[in-house]
């Protein structure tokens, strides 16, 4: 599992509670300068990244947007891979340096650093993805997530695919913030399936994001009492569900990339988070002069999305590739969520 999964869930606390309170090269860190555009208008991006990217596909995203973004605005964009916290703080310094007109970074780990930086110089402008400052910047825009939609629909598939008519989750924290990732399954599952039996089971412990004995402890419980579909929103811990659903031929879902691969056969789908498409919109609002704003990003924005509901999800190893009919009935509720007529309970709303 990517360290960015681990990462992202450990955030959805910070990231909410901040969102409420916000309403040069160097030998530490791999950079990749190149550019996306030559000879162009001068706009120019930079983003940030809190690791290295590699395979991450969360950060190869976030790579992804903001090259689109140099090539709609005919633009250039350079990528400083960090590799640890003192690369982190190297990296955006050489950033501000070079005053590209939007520096974008993906992470909780850079809002202290932004914060600092937004007050010394005013005229840069940041957008944060996926977490935001504790406060308020004219120029640091925050583009965050509505995770519970996703969630929603992938209970919704578990609730239709379910045999024993028991749909659980196993969660990091029993916190509202976390509860993002567990409750929604439960509404979806019911939605599809009113007599669902739902129960969350919650990591905890000295190590919850990274504890996968526990996380797997956690899923065993579900499964000897009948529980056929698991959501694992358990972190580093996804594997450890995934190793116990495997074992008595149940079903689990992953979160933030396509985890399907790692446990074919037994990962139905995935809440996918689209960074790419926060960069790129987010650079755009900052270019259209919406800055200091934080922006929400969900199955509407095309933020939020299903494995199952994104091209190529035929050669995904995703089991929902083997059930067309459930999917269309998915559609049909993501549809409902982006007009309106279907809202979904956001259980870290104030």
């Amino acid at each position: 599992m990517p360290r960015r999964t681990r990462r992202t869930l450990q955030v959805a606390a910070t990231t909410a509670l901040l969102v409420t309170a916000a309403t040069a090269c160097n030998a530490a860190a791999k950079s990749d300068a190149s550019d996306s555009a030559s000879g162009g208008s001068g706009t120019s991006f930079t983003l940030v990244t809190p690791d290295a990217v590699g395979q991450n596909e969360f950060l190869k995203l976030a790579v992804s947007g903001v090259k689109d973004a140099a090539k709609a605005h005919d633009g250039t964009q350079k990528v400083y891979e960090s590799t640890d916290t003192a690369s982190q703080q190297q990296n955006v310094q050489a950033a501000v340096d070079a005053k590209p007109d939007v520096i974008v970074l993906v992470g909780f780990e850079f809002a202290d650093i932004v914060a600092q930086q937004a007050e010394k110089n005013p005229k840069q402008q940041f957008l944060i993805v996926d977490a935001c400052t504790t406060k308020a910047f004219a120029n640091v825009g925050c583009a965050v997530f509505r995770e519970h939609e996703g969630v929603y629909l992938a209970g919704a598939e578990a609730g239709l695919l379910s045999k024993s008519g028991k749909v659980g989750a196993v969660d990091v924290l029993d916190t509202p913030q976390f509860r993002r990732y567990s409750d929604p399954f439960a509404a979806g599952a019911k939605q599809v399936a009113a007599k669902t039996e739902t129960s969350t089971r919650f990591v905890g412990g000295q190590s919850p994001f990274d504890d996968s004995a526990r996380a797997k402890e956690q899923a065993n419980t579900l499964l000897s009492k009948g529980y056929d579909q698991i959501m694992a929103a358990a972190a580093a811990g996804n594997y450890g569900v995934f190793e116990a659903a495997k074992a008595k031929g149940a079903f689990a879902y992953g979160v933030d990339v396509n985890q399907c691969p790692s446990a074919p056969g037994t990962v139905v789908d995935n809440v996918i988070k689209r960074t790419d498409v926060a960069v790129e919109k987010g650079i755009d609002a900052v270019l259209g002069g919406r800055t200091g704003t934080t922006v929400s990003y969900g199955l509407k924005e095309g933020g939020i999305s299903l494995t199952g509901l994104e091209d190529g999800v035929d050669s995904s190893k995703c089991v929902i590739a083997d059930h067309k009919d459930v999917l269309t009935k998915v559609e049909a509720l993501r549809d409902q969520i982006v007009s309106g007529e279907l809202k979904v309970d956001d259980p870290a709303a104030s």
